[in-house]
């Protein structure tokens, strides 16, 4: 058969991801401070671009186009209130031509059709993360991950992890934590306990006693005489070594050997770890309870970037512009600028319409507290407001809300869920784990151990609906054996 060249034409359908919808996605995932260091860059790349100051607003001229991103930071939500895409040109200020104009240069943001179509954009410092030191933050999560805990708990020790400082200590009174996340105490106080069991050792402590204690207890070197040592720190300080062996009832040598085990401990267990310039996180939205018992969202002002497209000054170098190449300098800076603006004030708008999604899906836990915590997923948000799931993956990453429980990522609302059989109340996937993991712990002879096949009928007799994979699954995360191993074991005590 021999080979030709030819010519067809052929018709077909696509979607492509343009130069400003891709920065447009890569706004949406930036958080505030990336955002402000993103703006910085662009106001010293495009000299079209201000930044509205609040005492230079009063004098900015009379035929300067305004398109503030505060008008959106201004709006805001009740629960009963539906959120309707405005388009971002409503809210220029200057001649209905300049307005056109701008909207002529891209139109708003269609978040909607937004998948998961990659770009470029999304490859900026992908080897700085690749090669960067884990934080000890990520490395306690990554622990919480397969703890196997409740969702109840596990909202819980997110709070805790996060309090924890570069040092390795936690900086919260667990009193006050209990109160704000509406549960009791003791199961504050359980799920520290499961963090002083995560690595590095003494992580979480509340004081250096505390930390140091819980070295000692790893290496099984906790008795009476060294935590006389512990209670007396102070004397150690001052090297009276005659008060310690009084306090501790040994000798000499004694001491000197317990003196010698305390400086082999880590007074700073999470110094090991990579550590990010510490930088107080400023909350996105805010969640108020209004008089009438409504839960009021609203984006956070403080946050958002007030920018002017300079139309003076775009009229003043567009005179002066001879040469091909200048116009179109020229021209290019006006779209970017305007553009620019566009995708900002959609940003604050998407935001706000996620995180009112948010609130309207957990309002129990607002109410009532961590015991009310529902499962949710990114699928349910995306539908219920209109959008792609990854858009709403990229709005609530390193996205803060400040409600009257405290300040929580967006992505601590989303819980995975398991089907309840009967049509029942859906459970977390944690909550499943618990289970599987209070029906292994209950086995007490070689008879009574299940396998995974009977784990799955006694969970469907509780109403969980659940396949024997997910349980082999969710056992292995555990680090459980398999049934036969555990038999074996059982076997060998006897």
């Amino acid at each position: 058969m021999a080979l030709s060249a030819r010519l067809e034409i052929r018709q077909g359908q696509g979607l492509v991801i343009t130069p400003q919808l891709q920065q447009a996605i890569k706004l949406l995932q930036l958080s505030n401070l990336e955002l402000e260091a993103f703006v910085e860059g662009e106001l010293e790349r495009n000299p079209l671009l201000q930044r509205d100051e609040p005492e230079e607003a009063a004098e900015a001229p009379a035929e300067a186009v305004a398109v503030e991103i505060s008008d959106a930071a201004e709006a805001s939500a009740d629960m009963d209130v539906v959120h309707d895409e405005v388009s971002p040109g409503e809210h220029a200020t200057g001649d209905a031509p300049q307005a056109q104009g701008a909207a002529d240069v891209g139109g708003s943001v269609d978040w909607s059709k937004a998948g998961k179509g990659g770009f470029d954009g999304d490859l900026d410092g992908l080897e700085d993360q690749l090669s960067r030191a884990k934080t000890l933050a990520e490395h306690l999560h990554d622990q919480l991950a397969v703890a196997g805990l409740t969702p109840k708990q596990i909202a819980v020790a997110t709070v805790l992890i996060d309090a924890v400082d570069e040092g390795g200590y936690l900086r919260i009174e667990l009193a006050e934590t209990a109160e704000r996340l509406g549960c009791d105490a003791a199961l504050v106080e359980q799920v520290l306990g499961v963090i002083h069991g995560f690595e590095p050792t003494g992580v979480g402590a509340r004081d250096l006693r505390e930390c140091l204690m819980l070295q000692l207890k790893e290496r099984n070197r906790c008795d009476p005489a060294m935590e006389a040592l512990l209670d007396n720190l102070q004397l150690l300080a001052r090297r009276d070594m005659t008060a310690l062996k009084r306090a501790c009832g040994v000798d000499d040598e004694d001491l000197r050997e317990m003196v010698a085990e305390l400086k082999a401990l880590t007074p700073r267990p999470g110094a090991a770890f990579g550590g990010e310039p510490s930088q107080a996180a400023a909350p996105d939205v805010f969640v108020k309870e209004s008089a009438a018992g409504l839960w009021h969202v609203e984006l956070n002002s403080d946050t958002l970037p007030r920018l002017l497209v300079d139309q003076r000054y775009h009229a003043h170098v567009s005179k002066a512009a001879r040469s091909d190449q200048e116009k179109a300098f020229v021209a290019d800076c006006m779209a970017q600028a305007n553009w620019l603006v566009k995708s900002l004030d959609q940003r604050a708008r998407t935001i706000l319409k996620v995180a009112s999604e948010i609130v309207r899906q957990q309002d129990a836990f607002l109410a009532f507290g961590v015991e009310h915590l529902r499962p949710l997923n990114l699928k349910t948000v995306a539908e219920a407001i209109g959008m792609h799931e990854s858009t709403v993956s990229r709005v609530t990453t390193n996205k803060y809300i400040a409600t009257p429980r405290g300040m929580f990522e967006m992505k601590f609302f989303f819980t995975s869920a398991i089907q309840a059989t009967e049509g029942g109340e859906a459970h977390s996937a944690e909550s499943v784990r618990h289970k599987i993991r209070m029906l292994i712990e209950a086995e007490a002879g070689e008879e009574d151990v299940h396998s995974d096949d009977r784990i799955v009928e006694l969970l469907k007799e509780a109403g969980v609906d659940i396949a024997r994979r997910t349980v082999a699954k969710y056992r292995e995360a555990m680090r459980i054996p398999s049934s036969v191993e555990r038999r074996r074991r059982l076997k060998a005590a006897v």
